[in-house]
């Protein structure tokens, strides 16, 4: 838990109320009846939950609880992480805990313990700061503690983004440091994997509108990285030089780049754009917790509307490959493509269809391919490796009738999806196929705030010689009484299996619920679900067993 206070305006003090109190209390019983399934599972359960949130002129402080029989009962202390944003006119601070994002490539909501601020004046330029400690030093004892936590030094940071923006063009400049402190863990010798580093990282945002319908934007990051500060005292790049100022160089020091664009041109029924990012290497930045580097990424998509704007399209396709070096043993590429479309033929009848497309083809180089080759073309093609994945989805949807006395829908779906192996042009017998349809009708009576509802569901699915199938109808329907403070539904379902045609397992289902509100802020729920499964005949499996089971739920919620 932790205590978090947003927005904090100093200015409104005593302009107004000095203390605001919500929150909410809530409580959920489960009682649970079943046998024959030996899932262990309680036969009672017991939860409750609360919050309060205090707001005093403009400092929020929530507190929060959870208790239950589970876990016999805890309060969650939410003072073991703070932080406070109050905000003065242009001025917004950020203390204690927090987190940032300057850009993707550089600072990028890394959490820290420190100070930040954003300031907004009147005029084009904007600036955002920020100082703090982005992690605390870990030292780890193998007799008490976890050998799965690895010990880290104390990392400190800070960094500085100015923009300038003129309507919806805008200039952002950026610079980030974080420094490992050598003597924050003495724990850590130099003969250890984990090693001090020391980040530098420079970044360019643009944005750009040019000839009215034109759009670019870009983005730049260079990230000079010292992976071990105990290094010998030699840069191992020349390119980084120019951070030496600002960075204590050695043999580990080297220096990265990422950068992205977008080109777009949007007519008045179209849209076209084009984008590409690279990502050096092992580019890193001490900014980020993660961050995915060595690709290539090209992506082109396209949008327009037709007939009348009843037919809309969107179609996107893109290439991405790694081992930008070429010095991996084996190398990806992926190629992702999608088409879009819906066309509404009238007020009743809507149909929209969805195409897209995976391939990943994997290119695997041993190094015994160069020693046991005797000719370039031996073993050609018998490591490649390709994968295509394919989906596709209808629907369908048509309105019966729409007024005030009677609305009727009905709605047929339609989706498959399907996958292939290929190894050396030859296509594999590990691909797969699934299948699924449904079609519903629903029905609602406003005078009688009543509304039913029709559906059958049915699905195959195929792998390898195996085939499967499950299909079944389902049954609800749901009314509100009392001015509509009650709400009570009802609903049964029915599906069962095949395996290559011969009968399997089948479940039967019935649920029950119904809530109550109490002068909007009482809330009273109340659910029941029995379900019935019949085992397979021929199977002897343990999770084919046939069981019944009951469970019922009994709510309270209070909002103040």
């Amino acid at each position: 838990m932790s205590l978090s206070a947003n927005a904090q305006r100093l200015d409104a003090i005593g302009k107004a109320d000095p203390l605001k109190i919500s929150g909410s209390f809530s409580t959920n019983q489960i009682a649970y009846f079943g046998g024959g399934n030996g899932n262990g599972r309680d036969p009672y359960t017991l939860f409750v939950t609360g919050n309060l949130n205090l707001d005093i002129y403009g400092w929020a402080v929530p507190l929060g609880f959870s208790i239950s029989n589970q876990s016999k009962g805890r309060f969650q202390q939410p003072f073991n992480q703070y932080s406070l944003h109050p905000s003065y006119k242009w001025v917004t601070a950020h203390v204690g805990y927090t987190s940032m994002s300057f850009s993707s490539y550089t600072l990028n909501n890394h959490l820290f313990s420190g100070v930040g601020a954003d300031l907004a004046p009147k005029g084009p330029f904007k600036f955002n700061l920020m100082y703090g400690r982005l992690q605390k030093a870990v030292v780890t004892d193998s007799s008490t503690v976890n050998g799965s936590i690895d010990p880290a030094f104390k990392r400190m940071g800070y960094g500085l983004k100015g923009t300038y923006s003129r309507k919806r063009d805008f200039l952002s400049l950026i610079l980030f440091k974080a420094k490992d402190d050598v003597n924050s863990n003495l724990a850590i010798n130099r003969n250890s994997l984990i090693t001090p580093q020391e980040n530098f990282v420079s970044g360019i945002n643009i944005s750009k509108i040019f000839l009215k319908k034109f759009i670019i934007t870009g983005e730049l990051g260079l990230s000079a990285l010292t992976r071990n500060q105990w290094s010998q005292q030699d840069s191992g790049r020349q390119a980084a030089s120019v951070f030496a100022p600002v960075l204590n160089l050695n043999r580990s020091t080297a220096l990265y780049t990422a950068y992205k664009g977008n080109l777009a041109y949007g007519g008045k029924k179209y849209t076209v754009g084009l984008g590409y990012e690279r990502v050096a290497p092992e580019y890193k930045t001490l900014g980020a917790y993660y961050f995915t580097n060595d690709f290539e990424n090209i992506t082109v998509n396209v949008s327009t509307k037709m007939l009348k704007d009843k037919l809309s399209l969107a179609a996107t396709s893109g290439i991405q490959h790694d081992d930008l070096r070429k010095d991996k043993q084996s190398a990806t590429s992926r190629f992702v493509g999608s088409l879009n479309m819906a066309y509404q033929f009238n007020k009743k009848l809507s149909i929209t269809t969805t195409y897209s497309s995976f391939q990943s083809f994997v290119n695997i180089r041993p190094a015994f391919n160069q020693i046991n080759a005797l000719t370039p073309y031996d073993n050609l093609d018998t490591l490649n490796y390709t994968q295509i994945s394919q989906n596709i989805n209808v629907n369908a949807n048509y309105v019966l009738r729409q007024d005030k006395e009677k609305t009727g829908v009905l709605n047929a779906n339609f989706s498959l999806m399907t996958s292939a192996d290929k190894q050396g042009g030859n296509t594999q017998n590990s691909g797969g196929a699934f299948y699924n349809f449904n079609a519903s009708y629903s029905i609602s009576l406003v005078p009688k705030n009543l509304s039913i509802n029709y559906s059958l569901n049915a699905s195959t699915s195929k792998g390898g010689p195996m085939r499967t199938t499950t299909l079944g109808p389902t049954i609800g329907a749901n009314r509100t009484f009392f001015d509509k403070k009650v709400r009570s539904g009802l609903s049964t379902s029915w599906n069962g299996s095949f395996n290559e045609g011969k009968p399997g397992s089948s479940v039967l289902n019935l649920r029950i619920n119904s809530s109550y509100v109490v002068k909007k802020k009482h809330n009273l729920n109340l659910s029941m679900v029995a379900l019935s499964r019949g085992a397979q005949k021929t199977s002897t499996r343990a999770n084919s067993r046939s069981f019944r089971e009951f469970t019922t739920t009994l709510g309270y919620n209070y909002n103040f």
